[in-house]
């Protein structure tokens, strides 16, 4: 095993570093969201699209990408994604160039395919070069939390770029958009010459007999992709809408905000992603004492609570919290109640995917590999919840009120937890 950790060392780093390029393009929609309001005076629907962009191309790639898996393999798959994301990103930055807001949708699109690629082929190659078990999985822990400190420092990184929210520009986070670009670069050239085990590429074509079954046969596992679906609008609709909430003093509809800077906005709501960070830790800590249906229950009861808090306590209600600043370091800042409770959801947020995922495959044996192919297919719902609850802030002109939309989800996910992943699909053959 030594041996192999040796001689995998570079690609496992370069692993790691595209876990945390996943984040890190995929959370540069929360901040140029704000530039969008701004620099095109967008509605607040309007600033959720690059978001849907980038993850609706789940709902188109992640079947493909399972396939292009089996068919070329890890490193053509990762290399494709590689090349496919260079381009998205670099298509986001000539949308400053030329200030155009359908090339920047046309750019995260492109992202997302390239996001969903990666999520396909990350996580198996993690566990292929640890050498699969504990160590795989033990890689994967380590990935994950390199994703969430990319996701802590991208709305830092962008809001302290941006400035004067009024004055914003696409353009002004040109530096972030280098940095990804320059990671897939050199991603792509160590992943090109170096060797990567192959052992799930298809090297021989059976014919086999058509399977009565599927994932979809289990009920558990049909409710579990809905939840995997409304999980990612909810991750990604908090911050998304905090942020909107921190930034705008009052917009075209009336939705009245707190109006701080972009920079202070981008720390706190770093803050919920480093969160999220310490929240994988501790459940991975607890694993093995606490079964994924309970901790999932419990998480998801606690944030019910914190949205509540959040909605309704007063904005006058002030608190210091200890927040990230732009010189990535801590320090306190002050912000309403119901915002501290907001960025608390990352604690609970942290460990759904994964206890949604563990409940919704036990039981499906053979079925599994599909089932993950489907998973990558509902992380569209990061798109499409967001968007939802930009139309309610406009509706009601009222940012905090559109946090019901995330309140509806993390309800479901509850359900989900207490009796909607129970397996009454016994009797179907798994082997």
């Amino acid at each position: 095993m030594s041996n192999q950790q040796k001689n995998y060392a570079l690609p496992i780093a370069m692993m790691f570093a595209l876990f945390a390029m996943v984040s890190f393009v995929t959370g540069l929609t929360n901040p140029l969201g704000i530039i969008v309001k701004h620099q095109f005076n967008a509605a607040n629907w309007m600033t959720q699209l690059g978001n849907a962009a980038n993850f609706i191309a789940y709902a188109f790639m992640g079947i493909p990408a399972g396939m292009m898996l089996k068919k070329i393999g890890y490193k053509k798959t990762a290399l494709a994604a590689i090349a496919v994301g260079f381009v998205g990103v670099g298509i986001q930055f000539l949308s400053g160039v030329a200030s155009s807001f359908a090339i920047y949708l046309t750019g995260a699109f492109i992202s997302g395919f390239s996001m969903c690629m990666l999520n396909t082929v990350v996580n198996p190659m993690l566990n292929t070069l640890g050498g699969g078990g504990k160590k795989g999985n033990q890689l994967i822990q380590f990935g994950g939390c390199g994703n969430s400190i990319s996701a802590t420092i991208v709305p830092i990184l962008v809001g302290y770029l941006i400035g004067d929210v009024a004055k914003a520009q696409i353009s002004d986070a040109a530096p972030a958009l280098f940095i990804a670009m320059g990671v897939f670069a050199l991603a792509f050239f160590v992943l090109f010459i170096m060797e990567i085990p192959e052992p799930h590429k298809e090297t021989i074509t059976e014919k086999k007999e058509k399977d009565t079954h599927s994932a979809l046969s289990f009920r558990h596992f049909l409710l579990g992709t809905v939840a995997i679906f409304v999980y990612v609008g909810v991750e990604v609709g908090i911050p998304n809408f905090v942020n909107l909430f921190l930034t705008t003093a009052k917009d075209a509809e009336g939705a009245t905000g707190i109006g701080i800077d972009a920079a202070m906005a981008g720390s706190i709501c770093g803050t919920y992603w480093f969160l999220m960070m310490i929240g994988r830790f501790v459940g991975g800590a607890v694993g093995a004492k606490f079964s994924s249906k309970s901790q999932l229950t419990f998480v998801s009861s606690i944030a019910l609570v914190f949205l509540l808090i959040g909605m309704f306590a007063p904005t006058e209600t002030m608190v210091s919290m200890p927040v990230f600043k732009s010189n990535i370091s801590f320090g306190m800042t002050t912000v309403p109640v119901g915002v501290m409770f907001f960025i608390l959801c990352g604690f609970c947020t942290s460990i759904m995917w994964g206890g949604i995922f563990n409940l919704a495959v036990e039981g499906i044996g053979k079925y599994t590999a599909m089932g993950s192919g489907l998973f990558m297919v509902m992380v569209c719902g990061g798109g499409i919840l967001p968007l939802i609850q930009g139309a309610l802030a406009d509706i009601t002109s009222s940012y905090l009120m559109s946090f019901w939309i995330v309140f509806a989800g993390v309800g479901y996910i509850f359900y989900y937890a207490i009796i909607g992943s129970k397996n009454v699909n016994k009797d179907i053959p798994v082997e």
